[in-house]
């Protein structure tokens, strides 16, 4: 089933919802307002359409934010939506459902069908995820480190499985200020109590994933990640009630040479079974972040792709 939904902004910027009806399934639940694709309709003429009718308003501009296939019991949509720059005409529930005006940092605490889950972090947090080489000179790598945030990444993860717990902690501890600066978040690759102690996020190594009963504790809003490369790590990570994971690799890389790549399908086929926003990992470059959202992606990951060497 064709889905489509909007992202409609009124002058503060605050987004709007619609809650479901009694009588249709997760009803309660709080939405972005849309619907079906009738046939013969192209996406853009059904959320025109979709909204006059719920809402009373006719689209002027709307160009595509994410497209996520997500499985129901019993069914199977894919959730296509559109930032919607233009419109005309004054929202109102025709249909007696009720609305809400969220601030975008409010979006999260609505409770919501799963679909809409990787919407509202398309609209709240960095569609790009770079991991860190390992680091060497530590005045190179903090410049390096510089220059990616500089190229509007916003999601950081430290990865360095080389260096002694000292060592990692100065160097952690000098990357966050710097990830602070420029409001991105840093995540430490593989070290829990470290991450816990600095009050840094976490990124869990596959293998840390499948091993663990129970979320690890982190300071307070700090994010967790991991590692995924099939059906059962992302079951496992939803399980845990982690904020995002990774999956790939999506192409073959030089890092992992003996693994399958998943391709751009498979990709799609993983990210329908959960909820979680999903960042593509190898191989990655910027040109992929739209065809990661075409797949529900929450953008793309990687080191040689996303990483400033230079």
């Amino acid at each position: 089933m064709h889905v489509v939904a909007a992202v409609l902004r009124d002058a503060r910027g605050r987004i709007l919802l619609a809650r479901r009806t009694a009588g249709r399934d997760l009803a309660g639940r709080w939405e972005f307002p849309g619907g079906k694709v009738e046939p013969g309709e192209t996406a853009l003429q059904a959320l025109d359409r979709e909204l006059h009718e719920e809402l009373g308003i006719r689209v002027l501009a709307a160009t595509p934010l994410i497209a996520v296939p997500q499985a129901y019991p019993g069914k199977r949509i894919v959730l296509d939506v559109y930032e919607v720059q233009g419109f005309e005409g004054t929202p109102r529930g025709r249909e007696r459902q009720a609305l809400a005006w969220s601030p975008p940092e409010r979006l999260a605490s609505y409770p919501m069908p799963p679909a809409d889950r990787p919407v509202v972090a398309a609209l709240t947090t960095s569609d790009r995820y770079a991991i860190s080489p390992e680091p060497g000179d530590r005045t190179a790598f903090l410049a390096q480190l510089d220059r990616t945030l500089a190229s509007g990444v916003r999601r950081i993860q430290l990865r360095a499985r080389q260096l002694d717990t000292p060592s990692l902690a100065r160097l952690a501890r000098d990357a966050q200020i710097r990830c602070r600066a420029a409001g991105a978040e840093l995540l430490l690759n593989g070290e829990p109590g470290l991450a816990a102690e600095l009050g840094l996020g976490l990124h869990l190594r596959s293998a840390q994933l499948r091993s663990l009963d129970t979320r690890p504790v982190l300071a307070d809003g700090q994010p967790m990640a991991a590692s995924c490369h099939d059906a059962d790590e992302l079951a496992q990570a939803e399980r845990l009630g982690l904020d995002f994971v990774v999956l790939g690799p999506v192409r073959a890389t030089e890092s992992h040479p003996g693994a399958s790549p998943l391709g751009w399908e498979r990709f799609a086929a993983l990210r329908e079974a959960v909820s979680l926003p999903i960042y593509a990992l190898g191989g990655m470059r910027h040109a992929d972040l739209a065809p990661a959202r075409r797949r529900g992606g929450q953008g793309i990951a990687g080191i040689r792709g996303l990483w400033s060497t230079r």
